[in-house]
């Protein structure tokens, strides 16, 4: 593994543990009551993942053209683009591991808002006031009875659970297997890397219309008491359990999804 490709898979890593990260905001916007501060603190780090992906797509690309024209290339960077999912899995286990100290971490935030409403003064603060010394005393690990809660899925349905598995594989390799698709056949390579919403658009639709609006409905049950906020943390462990299902599955549908993609480049 070189430089270029741990730095890529480094990316990677950060973009998928902020996504791993931004289930356990609901949690702080339960606690805190402050749901819409909660979220809005949270796009500080969005705009972070964002930046990461914004770097990650020329990286990668640049990568695929490098390579591309040297013997067994799809092999090779089959092998690369397999390290990339690796680090989605491995950020999304780190990620799930950060989560009960996120949390706490995350409504000491958005109690410093509250008071000052100033998001400079808040990262200051974080940086420079106490705040990294807030993290090491609250730092821990996740409970033992919230990871044997996944054994009971609480409030989140089977269907909703494998919505989620199908709709973070498809999210993860859609624009990894866009790329591929170039090296699987370089002469419609060009039109390939644009072609990664045939994968992950049906992400986005499931995530659109039965995920994102099935937890906020059942974040307003919590608020409302008609959920307590134990079944609430049972449905994040198996959202989050989900998630890791779903970058796992990424690597069985890396190689088809190009292969499509590849068809559907030739067929325009």
């Amino acid at each position: 593994m070189d430089k270029q490709l741990i730095f890529i898979c480094f990316l990677t890593f950060v973009i998928h543990i902020i996504d791993t990260l931004a289930y356990s905001v609901r949690i702080a916007g339960i606690r805190t009551r402050r749901i819409a501060v909660s979220l809005a603190l949270f796009s500080i780090l969005v705009l972070v993942s964002r930046t990461s992906n914004s770097f990650l797509g020329p990286f990668l690309a640049k990568r695929v053209e490098s390579n591309i024209s040297r013997q067994f290339a799809a092999e090779s960077l089959l092998s690369d683009f397999r390290w990339l999912l690796v680090s989605a899995s491995l950020a999304t286990i780190v990620g799930a591991l950060l989560i009960p100290t996120f949390q706490r971490v995350f409504c000491r935030a958005v109690e410093h808002f509250q008071v000052h409403r100033s998001v400079p003064k808040l990262i200051l603060h974080g940086f420079f006031k106490g705040g990294l010394s807030y993290i090491k005393d609250v730092a821990s690990l996740p409970r033992s009875a919230n990871v044997a809660a996944l054994r009971d899925s609480g409030s989140v349905s089977l269907s909703m659970t494998s919505l989620n598995v199908a709709a973070v594989a498809l999210w993860t390799v859609g624009v990894f297997a866009a790329l591929y698709a170039g090296a699987l056949d370089p002469s419609v390579r060009v039109t390939s890397s644009t072609l990664s919403s045939i994968i992950n658009g049906g992400a986005t639709v499931m995530m659109a219309v039965f995920i994102d609006p099935h937890m906020s409905g059942m974040t307003d049950d919590v608020i409302e008491g008609r959920v307590s906020e134990s079944q609430f943390r049972r449905a994040v462990v198996w959202l989050v359990g989900s998630r890791l299902a779903g970058t796992v599955l990424a690597q069985l549908l890396l190689v088809p999804s190009a292969m499509l993609i590849v068809g559907v480049a030739k067929s325009l």
